[in-house]
């Protein structure tokens, strides 16, 4: 069995209880035992415990999951759901064809490692946005794709700024060329709030697309070099929900290589999603505004209350959404590689978010609010989406 393969340990906290199913967003979809945490554990158990071939079905359970981990989150025998899936995806990415793998390779290994391709393959991205050559693109690569501001990609993010503790900031990949707004708005609220607000290692992936895509070989070479980059700082900042839960485990994923592990724990005590920090944003009469809680926040982290405490210190009237932990569908690539239960999902949560009736809907992860405004847009819905940041800058 391959090393990268989920632990018996693990999936033996499963106790097919079934109280995961109503809150799995595919299985809620599709009503199919093979779309649901407990049937993928049983998949696994019969793999790994069993000596199960992998097979064409087996890669597809695991693939068909967005890896919310809203079951996770329901569990009442705290199966780690996240790490089995990411560890199944592991062990059959071997098995994956080899244009499959020379493609991944490429975009984890060489395009997210290397800032400047990163800017570069965006700002003809943006170009192509610009003279509208991007409708060639295919239709479900280009649904998934963030715009991309030619204009913002050329200039440069503010150097330090504010006096007290270092607050460092992760602009991470996607991030750092597609939403440098919010990263702008991100460091004038922290200096404004009573912090060092600096960006170091601009560009720079945390690795959790390498890890959530079977490669976490990968994702430890990225993790290895943010602590470098950042444990130097007294807190280390993101403001993207898929980026801070990741980061917050760099201790499970290094725990087994003795040179990094004890680096890698005090690095993740000081990882801080920026809806955590102790903020002052100016009190100002926002309005109504609707609050969309990333997967990554929610289910992964466990973070709700802090959002809402922080919208309405800025003078928001928070609005809840229907059936708020549903997963938008977004969920890194899962837009590209299963289409059709994203844009299901994408549909329902634009509706859902169109029907709460206020103007903006606030949304803390990249994916999610690419996936969102997709979304209303097809529906002809007029709701702007915003990242907190932006909403509360000074």
């Amino acid at each position: 069995m391959s090393a990268n393969a989920p632990s018996s340990k693990d999936i033996g906290q499963c106790v097919a209880c079934g109280l995961c199913l109503p809150h799995c967003p595919t299985f809620r979809v599709t009503g199919m035992e093979t779309a649901s945490p407990r049937g993928r554990i049983a998949a696994m158990r019969a793999v790994v415990d069993e000596g199960a071939p992998i097979d064409a079905t087996f890669i597809r359970m695991m693939d068909e999951c967005l890896a919310c981990r809203a079951c996770e989150a329901a569990c009442p025998s705290g199966v780690p759901y996240g790490r089995l899936i990411e560890a199944s995806r592991a062990m059959v990415e071997p098995l994956r064809s080899p244009r499959s793998r020379l493609l991944k390779t490429a975009g984890l290994s060489t395009v997210l490692r290397h800032p400047r391709l990163m800017k570069l393959m965006a700002a003809g991205l943006g170009l192509m946005q610009t003279l509208r050559l991007d409708r060639v693109m295919p239709a479900r690569l280009r649904v998934i794709t963030p715009r991309v501001s030619l204009r913002e990609l050329a200039r440069p993010l503010p150097d330090a700024q504010g006096d007290g503790p270092t607050a460092a900031l992760l602009t991470g990949c996607v991030m750092d060329v597609a939403f440098r707004p919010v990263h702008r708005a991100t460091l004038n609220l922290l200096a404004a709030s009573g912090y060092r607000a600096v960006a170091p290692a601009q560009g720079a992936c945390c690795g959790a697309l390498a890890a959530h895509g079977g490669r976490p070989d990968i994702a430890k070479q990225m993790a290895k070099a943010r602590i470098a980059d950042f444990e130097h700082a007294d807190v280390v900042v993101l403001n993207s929900a898929g980026c801070s839960a990741h980061m917050k485990i760099y201790d499970e994923l290094l725990a087994d290589e003795p040179a990094w592990a004890e680096r890698a724990a005090v690095f993740s005590q000081k990882v801080r999603d920026i809806i955590e920090m102790e903020l002052h944003p100016p009190e100002r009469a926002l309005g109504r505004v609707t609050v969309h809680d990333a997967c990554h926040h929610l289910h992964a982290q466990g973070i709700k209350a802090g959002l809402r405490d922080l919208l309405r210190a800025g003078g928001a009237e928070c609005v809840e959404v229907k059936d708020a932990g549903r997963c938008c569908g977004a969920a890194g690539v899962y837009g590209l590689t299963q289409p059709e239960m994203s844009a299901r999902l994408r549909r329902d949560k634009a509706e859902a978010i169109a029907a709460a009736g206020s103007p903006v809907v606030v949304v803390a992860n990249p994916g999610c609010a690419s996936q969102i405004a997709a979304g209303l847009h097809e529906i002809g819905s007029p709701v702007r989406v915003v990242h907190p940041s932006e909403l509360l800058e000074p």
